[in-house]
């Protein structure tokens, strides 16, 4: 099966950094260059084990994926519920850890996916180890680029118990 791998080091800590990769809506838009549209399904009003998230991506393509995992702040995993005809599964994890840095964290993008048909399984599989790498990567380093906008920092931030990110709170 093949995957597809990111990682960027990120100059704030790892529950920011989680804080970060969750953010929504408009917020997402600001780091996301992948999701051109995306909401949370079936009455959700934030992310959890069991959420479903519906997205478009900036490529017009569509799909329905759920939350298998949840923990904040060192993953989150996903699973395609619903998508793109060529996909017979697509599969998602971020993992955040902390960097060699005080304050920075090492953030790990993954994707595993198998392709349909499969007699053109092998052909399917090689374009999407290519375009798929290609995203992950723009995807990424636009992430990395969100962990030191002051908006999506400040978005990110208000999800957060305070002083929970190892940075002084600010003052009342």
């Amino acid at each position: 099966m093949p995957v597809v791998v990111a990682v960027a080091t990120v100059p704030v800590p790892p529950d920011l950094a989680f804080a970060v990769s969750q953010t929504t809506a408009p917020v997402r838009y600001r780091w996301d260059p992948f999701v051109r549209r995306q909401h949370f399904v079936d009455g959700a009003e934030r992310p959890g084990k069991g959420v479903r998230t519906y997205t478009r991506s900036r490529h017009g393509l569509a799909m329905v994926s759920e939350y298998v995992s949840f923990a904040p702040p060192t993953n989150v995993g996903m699973k395609m519920v619903r998508g793109p005809w060529f996909f017979e599964m697509f599969a998602g994890g971020w993992r955040f850890a902390p960097a060699g840095e005080p304050g920075h964290t090492v953030a790990t993008w993954r994707y595993s996916f198998r392709c349909r048909p499969a007699w053109l399984r092998p052909v399917l599989e090689r374009i999407g180890v290519w375009f798929l790498g290609r995203d992950i990567r723009r995807r990424i380093a636009g992430y990395a680029a969100g962990c030191e906008d002051p908006v999506v920092l400040a978005a990110a931030r208000e999800t957060l118990t305070p002083g929970a990110s190892g940075e002084d709170p600010p003052p009342p």
